[in-house]
């Protein structure tokens, strides 16, 4: 059995492998909060030894971003952060690759006026619009990964202490990247080769539509013509393969923008800016979010749909088999991160372009012409579970399973 500090070196190494896949030469930039200090140091190291030219490190404080929020005048939030964006998108240009350990209380916004959520939120995105899109179109290595913090864990964990809820945090978030088996770069390339095959399989067939079917949810998603599913790893702009997302179980792709018709529930809550979103759904026509409802939290939802034009559309379509590592576990985690991965999920928002054949060298015009929506969102809600019925609908017009009571049918 493994030592935590074993265990932690494990995740570190995975972070620089097999997430950023770090290549000498590189310039690492990594973004870490401070309750991820350890990690994060142990990262840097996993880096310089893999060959990294430099890493540059961003440090997050939670605490003080509260007290930003608390305390600042409201024009501050409407401020675009120019310098940390030109420094971030310049050394992406250089093939740099780019780290994200986070580990942010769910209801740390929990009270501070939406207003000042959404103004911060879009002048951010706007001043990364840039950098953003070579993350979305995979031109540059990148990788989100996750450490406990006090709060976090005593969501995920109540009625014990804060001491227990972070251990038995970090004991799920081990499992669930499997940084607690005595080879995990091999368990991981394993399950990329699962997810490969997945993908492969959906994009022989090249459904022409998707029909979920679940209690709350009547919904047909239309694919563009020529569709890519992806699933595990990606390949940059220099054909060097990286994992985006440590834990990742979907294999997914982009709907038709205009191609989405009927109403969708959640299956678990949305963390989103800060506050919890409980027990929703949206209602589509020809695309378009018409409707949204939530027991919980329906204000915020509304304003990341009037974010933009293109977040009142979905931008990917993703399959997670209900019985996977993150859903078996039965841990409602409140970060999108691992709860994505427990669930089939699709996204308000903008697309990846490289879920349409060749979309990672077109334009913006060529993209909205293959049918890819975009917008300065990209929010994952979470609509799979053990009820969930997906029949593919190919061009012919022939219905097949693709999901039955939430699982794979192939």
């Amino acid at each position: 059995m493994l030592t935590f500090e074993q265990k932690l070196e494990n995740y570190a190494e995975l972070i620089v492998k097999i997430g950023a896949n770090v290549q000498p030469g590189q310039i690492v930039m990594l973004n870490a909060s401070l309750e991820s200090a350890k990690l994060a140091r142990l990262v840097v190291k996993k880096a310089f030894e893999a060959g990294a030219y430099d890493v540059k490190v961003y440090w997050i404080d939670d605490a003080t971003a509260r007290i930003r929020y608390d305390l600042a005048p409201d024009e501050s939030f409407h401020e675009v952060p120019k310098w940390t964006a030109q420094e971030k998108t310049e050394l992406a240009k250089k093939g740099a690759a780019s780290i994200s350990i986070t580990s942010a209380d769910p209801d740390l916004l929990r009270g501070v006026p939406n207003e000042r959520i959404v103004n911060s939120d879009k002048a951010a995105r706007t001043a990364l619009a840039e950098y953003r899109e070579m993350t979305r179109s995979f031109k540059v290595s990148w990788n989100l990964a996750t450490t406990p913090s006090p709060a976090w864990a005593s969501k995920v964990f109540p009625g014990v202490s804060e001491e227990e809820a972070v251990a038995k945090l970090w004991d799920a978030i081990f499992h669930m990247v499997r940084a607690d088996l005595d080879d995990p770069i091999a368990a991981w390339n394993a399950h990329i080769e699962k997810l490969h095959a997945k993908a492969a399989y959906l994009n022989d067939k090249q459904y022409r539509k998707l029909h979920y079917i679940a209690p709350g949810t009547d919904l047909t998603i239309e694919l563009p013509q020529n569709h890519v599913w992806l699933g595990g790893s990606k390949q940059n702009a220099k054909g060097i393969w990286f994992v985006p997302n440590l834990p990742t179980e979907e294999v997914y792709s982009a709907p038709l923008r205009t191609g989405v018709n009927g109403t969708v529930s959640s299956t678990k809550p949305l963390s989103y800016s800060g506050t919890i979103i409980e027990n929703f759904s949206f209602t589509f026509e020809n695309g378009r979010v018409v409707n949204v409802t939530a027991e919980k939290g329906e204000d915020k939802l509304k304003s990341l749909v009037e974010m933009d034009e293109g977040s009142h559309y979905l931008g990917e379509v993703a399959l997670v088999p209900h019985r996977s590592p993150i859903s078996d576990s039965n841990i409602l985690f409140y970060k999108t991160l691992f709860d994505e991965n427990a669930s089939c999920h699709l996204a308000i928002g903008s697309a990846y372009s490289s879920c349409v054949k060749g979309g990672a060298g077109m334009t913006a015009e060529q993209l909205e012409a293959a049918g890819l929506n975009s917008s300065m969102a990209h929010t994952d809600f979470m609509v799979g579970s053990a009820e969930l019925d997906i029949i593919g609908i190919t061009a012919d017009g022939k219905e097949e399973p693709v999901f039955l009571k939430g699982n794979w049918a192939f």
